[in-house]
Formats: C-alpha cells, sequence, structure tokens
C-alpha cells in the first residue's frame, strides 16, 4: 500500500470511529425516556443484545476463521470479559458519580489506558501529535464534567449526612470509571490485535461481543424485568442494542482496521462531546459557557488527529511516485524480456 494509501484508509478508520462516536453519544439522552431502568441493565441490554447481534451477523466470518480465533483465544477471552465488564461499569459509574464525572473519568481516561496497554504490550511509540491531541481532548472533556458537575451544583444542595453519602458515592463512581476506561481499552487492543494477526473485523468483532454478550445475559435476566414494564422501557432498550451498540461497533470494528487502538479510543472523546448538545437540545438542560468551550477543545483534538499534515502528505506523494516509477520500470523490464523471447 503506498503512503498515500495509507493516508486515505486512516481517514476512512476515523470517520467509523467518529460515526461510532455520534451514536454512542446518544445513549445518556435515550436512557432518560426509561428513568426507572437501573443502570445494570441498561448496560446488559445495551451490550448483550448488541454483542449478541454482532455474533449472528458475523457467524458465517466467525466459522471461517474459527481456527485462527482459537489460536488466538486469549486475546478473544480478554476482549470478551472486558466487553462484559465495561457496560456494568461505565453505567454504575455515572449512576454513582453522575453523568459528567461518570463520562470524564471512563471516557477521558481510555485513550491514556490504551497508550499505556500499547507501550508495554506492543512497545508502540507515541507520536507528539497524538500526545497533543489527547491532552486537548482530555482537558476539553474535563471542562465538560466542570461545567455539567457545576450546574448540577446550582439545582440544589444537602444536609451533611448527603454530602457524606455523596461523596463516598462519587469516589466508588470515580473508581468504576477507570475500570470502565480500563476494560474500553482492553476490548480495543484485542479487537485491533485480531485483525492486525489476520482476522477480519467482522468476524473479530463478532467473537469478541458475542462471547462478552453470553457472559452479560445473567446480569440481563437478573436486573431487566424494567425494560418488559413498559413500551417505552422496551423501546429504549431495543434502540441501545440496535442502533449505539450493533451498529456503533461494527462501524468502530471497521475503525480499527485502519487506526491503532489508542487513536480510536482518542477519537470517541466525541461521544461526551455528543452527548452534552443532546442533553441540551433534547434534555433541554443548560451548558454553561465552560462546557461549551470544552466541546470546542474536543473538537480541536479531532482536528489534530484527523487533519493530513503538509509533511505527511508530501511524503504520501513522494512514495506513491517511487511506487509508481517502480511498478512501470517492472513492466518495461517484463516487456523486454517478452520481446527477447519472441526474436
Amino acid at each position: 500500500m503506498t503512503g498515500g494509501g495509507r493516508g486515505g484508509s486512516a481517514g476512512i478508520g476515523a470517520l467509523c470511529v467518529l460515526a461510532a462516536s455520534v451514536l454512542w453519544g446518544t445513549t445518556g439522552t435515550a436512557a432518560t425516556f426509561a428513568p426507572e431502568v437501573g443502570p445494570l441493565a441498561i448496560g446488559a441490554v445495551a451490550m448483550g443484545l448488541g454483542g449478541l447481534l454482532q455474533a449472528l451477523f458475523a457467524v458465517p466470518r466467525i466459522a471461517r476463521h474459527r481456527t485462527g480465533l482459537r489460536e488466538r483465544r486469549g486475546t478473544v477471552l480478554l476482549g470478551a470479559v472486558s466487553v462484559a465488564v465495561y457496560p456494568l461499569a461505565f453505567y454504575s459509574s455515572m449512576h454513582l458519580a453522575g453523568v459528567a464525572v461518570g463520562t470524564v473519568v471512563s471516557i477521558g481516561t481510555a485513550p491514556l489506558a490504551s497508550a499505556l496497554i500499547e507501550r508495554v504490550v506492543d512497545g508502540r511509540r507515541l507520536t507528539r501529535r497524538w500526545a497533543a491531541a489527547a491532552s486537548l481532548g482530555l482537558l476539553g472533556t474535563v471542562l465538560l464534567c466542570v461545567a455539567e458537575a457545576a450546574h448540577a451544583a446550582d439545582g440544589g444542595g444537602g444536609g451533611g449526612a448527603g454530602r457524606s453519602a455523596s461523596a463516598t458515592a462519587t469516589l466508588l463512581g470515580v473508581g468504576l470509571g477507570l475500570v470502565a476506561a480500563a476494560t474500553y481499552a482492553s476490548y480495543s487492543w484485542a479487537a485491533h490485535r485480531l485483525i492486525t494477526r489476520g482476522i477480519p473485523s467482522r468476524a473479530a468483532m463478532g467473537a469478541v461481543f458475542g462471547l462478552g454478550g453470553l457472559l452479560l445475559l445473567p446480569v440481563l435476566l437478573v436486573t431487566g424485568a424494567p425494560l418488559v414494564g413498559s413500551w417505552s422501557n422496551a423501546a429504549v432498550g431495543t434502540y441501545m442494542a440496535l442502533v449505539p451498540m450493533f451498529t456503533g461497533y461494527v462501524l468502530f470494528g471497521w475503525g480499527l482496521v485502519h487506526v491503532p487502538a489508542s487513536t480510536a479510543t482518542t477519537l470517541s472523546l466525541l461521544e461526551p462531546a455528543v452527548a452534552a448538545v443532546l442533553a441540551v437540545l433534547v434534555v433541554g438542560e443548560r451548558l454553561p459557557a465552560t462546557g461549551w468551550s470544552g466541546v470546542a477543545l474536543v473538537i480541536v483534538c479531532l482536528a489534530v488527529l484527523t487533519v493530513p499534515t503538509s509533511g505527511g502528505l508530501h511524503r504520501g506523494r513522494r512514495l506513491a511516485a517511487r511506487h509508481a516509477g517502480d511498478a512501470a520500470r517492472r513492466g518495461s523490464a517484463r516487456r523486454t524480456a517478452g520481446a527477447d523471447g519472441g526474436r
């Protein structure tokens, strides 16, 4: 593949991840339409049914590559366990610490976890461009968190016991957010690892998320009764499974074909920005100027990661020209050899 091809495929991969992040950003707003459904049920139905749908979607590919998947069963199992733990930790983190804090810890620290995994396991060196983009994105997500937390604080206070309970819940929520970040980074790395070892995206994602979905079924059976308590709850559960999780993670898998996990998790910082904007437009929440500044920084982060640099474009053109010249010389040599053989 030429340098220009690499740049183009990376751009396509980034767009797939960004599209997935937009879909994921709708989950918080969707959950507001089913307030009596608990965080464990929301996470289990979203990732559990969504994962099983991915497996069904990929059955022919999984069967065709079952030998390769079996040889890499440790990676598959790591990804599946991470898929099962992530939604339970993520939605519980938001439930305990608030949407803002839960999101900034879970999503905002995931790129750092991905970078650490790739550095330790793969020996991958991170570029200054990635570091700058991740810093901007993390700062933007923190600003979103601060803005939403300040807005929530304006809504009322409580007694000493309430503040103590709230502080305990927040600390537990932060801890679960760190677990969510680590597991998000882990299953992203596992899927990318499988893909780069010759397993097609659909088979890799179907195996990892299908097994993860199976692990979540007991949680869904225990906690999911409210999902069938009303048509609106059932509609929210169906939407979560079909759109953000099934469709979103199909797009995410396509993205992982072209970009490393650390880049993908950084691009997914778009998710909390989308969630914040939807909260304003759909739910009717207000976002202070600090929050809009955070959204702007996240957008700058995404631009830094996705817009090709002039140096990269020049290198791609030079490599493409060199490959084209080599191909022309090989073609000329073959024609000459053919002519000699004819004489």
